[in-house]
């Protein structure tokens, strides 16, 4: 079975730049909400224009159109401007996350060749002399308006970074179209985006293609006022704050969101839709959502790689608890036996190339970028199963870690353990957890006669990757299960972590 909406004609333009997208709404209309500050501060398009333009007057005089420029920046109007100046010149946009530690900045920025970085002086900080940081509050030049790059819908325009399951993280290149091959999905998961009163918010960072391409750059598109805030960590209260300074009406939660608001019984008043992807919420969360949130919350599915290809929508059909809506527009979805064929049993969930939110290729991975695919099909590496034209999310093929929102992927941390000198060998898992959905769990083996706690490894990780990356559990073992070409046996592993969870 192929699963395909009425048909659909992307008709896209022969030129096309994401950053006249955006920025195509009257000078005076509200653009972004910025809560960053200890005041509000509404931005208007026609101020987010002179922002956009003083950053790409400035990157016109230092970069060509296809070099790549880093963004490490939180929530802010100025994160928007830097990818947006980025597009105008023709530039590659590379989102990167405050929250990332030297190596996990060094790996994506050198993979990418970053030329520069747009930020702050926080995240010149953390950049130290891996590449130029450019504080975009000091880089913009006066002049007049810049013209925009001759772009096509496959013009190279921003290269985002999966989370790497069998080596180091892939940057997933996106051309220009990927904003367009967005709009039809976030706007059905929100109950047709963009009525009167909307305003949309994440509490999910936009170094992520769920923060920019779920929330940010959509709702501008769409000419939906969109909040910035910073939130050091999310707590049902501060997420309450947000709602009500923003006049928020549209909020994309990460499921482990939505279990700390029910946990701590928090309801939120005003809001119209609720939109949720990561993993399934089952028909617990959903029934709480009705009650507490007063809304349906509508679940999505997607992945770096090629997103918002299916939905649920309240506003035209029923939820249906477990499965992660239907199909939306313009992307074709089946269900792929073991023999490559369709199925309507258990299988891989593929998306049909022509999708406009499907990436171009693997940045300088041609090899992989292969094997992602079978003939016309781009293979998720997730298990589904249809239920009429309903699909229901069976659960991932690939060792990707989801914690509390995140997509952790286990070899970058088992790299970096095998660099204490403690260690010899190392296995990552996620370990099934009631609140973050999994943790993350390491089975270590240790030197003979060297001593180490597992406080020691875990602050290891925490001053090199990420901050959520690290392993919350870590259990010293003697040896670990092994392929017969010395690779570990992560299934096994999983399988020793989902039995240490359910003796407890």
């Amino acid at each position: 079975m192929i699963a395909s909406p009425a048909p659909f004609d992307w008709d896209l333009p022969e030129r096309l730049n994401m950053a006249a997208q955006v920025l195509a709404h009257p000078a005076e209309q509200l653009a972004i909400v910025d809560l960053t500050g200890p005041q509000r501060v509404d931005v208007s398009y026609g101020d987010l224009a002179e922002m956009v333009d003083g950053l790409a007057r400035y990157l016109s005089t230092r970069l060509q159109p296809g070099d790549r420029v880093g963004v490490l920046l939180s929530q802010s109007p100025w994160c928007v401007a830097a990818h947006l100046a980025a597009w105008k010149v023709g530039a590659i946009s590379v989102p990167l996350f405050k929250l990332f530690k030297r190596d996990a900045l060094a790996s994506r920025a050198g993979d990418a060749g970053v030329r520069l970085v747009f930020t702050d002086a926080e995240g010149a900080d953390l950049l130290e002399d891996l590449a130029e940081a450019v504080i975009v509050e000091q880089a913009g030049l006066s002049g007049g308006v810049v013209a925009f790059a001759d772009t096509t819908p496959d013009t190279p325009a921003v290269l985002i970074y999966t989370s790497g399951t069998t080596g180091s993280p892939k940057g997933a290149l996106h051309g220009h179209r990927v904003l367009t091959g967005h709009l039809p999905g976030v706007s059905i998961s929100h109950d047709h985006l963009g009525q009167q009163g909307d305003c949309l918010w994440t509490p999910a960072d936009w170094a992520w293609i769920g923060g920019l391409f779920d929330v940010a750059m959509p709702g501008l598109a769409l000419g939906v006022p969109v909040v910035a805030s910073r939130l050091d960590k999310f707590t049902p209260e501060a997420c309450a704050d947000v709602i009500a300074r923003g006049d928020v009406r549209n909020v994309f939660f990460p499921p482990t969101a939505l279990r700390m608001l029910k946990a701590a019984g928090q309801g939120l008043d005003g809001l119209r839709s609720v939109a949720s992807g990561g993993e399934p919420l089952g028909a617990e969360m959903l029934a709480w959502g009705r009650r507490r949130l007063g809304v349906n919350i509508n679940e999505f599915y997607g992945q770096t790689e090629c997103n918002m290809v299916a939905s649920s929508c309240n506003a035209d059909f029923e939820p249906r608890p477990g499965c992660i809506g239907k199909v939306v527009p313009g992307h074709d979805l089946a269900v792929l036996g073991a023999d490559g064929q369709l199925t309507l049993e258990e299988g891989d969930v593929a998306v049909r190339r022509g999708s406009a939110s499907m990436m171009l290729e693997y940045w300088n991975r041609p090899v992989e970028t292969a094997a992602k695919f079978h003939g016309d099909w781009l293979i998720t590496g997730d298990r589904g199963v249809w239920e009429g034209d309903y699909l229901r999310f069976v659960g991932r093929e690939d060792d990707v870690i989801t914690s509390s929102g995140y997509r952790i992927g286990p070899a970058e941390i088992e790299d970096c353990l095998l660099t204490h000198p403690a260690v010899v060998t190392v296995g990552v898992v996620g370990k099934p957890d009631e609140m973050r959905t999994e943790i993350v769990k390491a089975y270590v083996v240790l030197k003979p006669g060297i001593l180490v706690t597992a406080k020691e490894l875990q602050d290891h990780v925490k001053s090199h990757l990420a901050q959520y990356s690290y392993p919350r559990e870590i259990s010293f073992v003697a040896e670990l299960p092994m392929t017969v070409t010395g690779k570990v046996i992560r299934k096994e592993l999983k399988r020793r972590a989902a039995a240490e969870g359910k003796l407890r």
